[in-house]
């Protein structure tokens, strides 16, 4: 007898941008508790896991841009309740790094969800699964240090 997995694969991203200098994030809030977080969700059929990632963006969060990496800057773990089951069930969360350069007025999931530009320090301090405080951390470093040549990974210099 198959049993179903009782691990889910997700992906999401962080969304950044540079400001006079400054890397901020764009975190979204979970539509039931209100937590902030990142953008991140199931993998469609037919996506790879970069592409979820974006297209997650784009569905909680109204922004557009580029994943920056063809490989995931890292993985966290978390737990998600599902509506159908009584126990929360773990949830590997693929994330990559998305320049963003556009932030729209309208999206699917704007009537669900708050969405705050945060810096990088705050936002690390604002979610609570330290394997995502530790992806964000990386990020703002790689970032900072400018050292885009090894990260494959744009430095943007303004929010369009």
């Amino acid at each position: 007898m198959a049993t179903r997995s009782s691990h889910l694969h997700q992906a999401g991203a962080i969304p950044y941008t540079i400001i006079d200098g400054e890397v901020r994030y764009l975190l979204v809030t979970a539509r039931g508790s209100g937590r902030w977080l990142i953008p991140k969700g199931n993998i469609d059929a037919g996506l790879t896991p970069a592409q979820a990632a974006a297209k997650e963006a784009y569905e909680e969060a109204g922004i557009r841009g580029k994943i920056t990496t063809d490989a995931p800057l890292g993985f966290f773990t978390s737990f998600k309740a599902l509506k159908s089951e009584e126990q929360k069930r773990p949830v590997t969360v693929e994330v990559y790094a998305l320049l963003v350069d556009r932030q729209l007025k309208r999206w699917p999931e704007r009537e669900q969800r708050e969405v705050c530009w945060m810096s990088a320090d705050d936002a690390a301090k604002s979610v609570k699964e330290p394997g995502l405080t530790q992806l964000m951390l990386r990020l703002k470093d790689i970032l900072e240090l400018g050292d885009t040549t090894r990260s494959n990974i744009p430095y943007g210099d303004r929010f369009h």
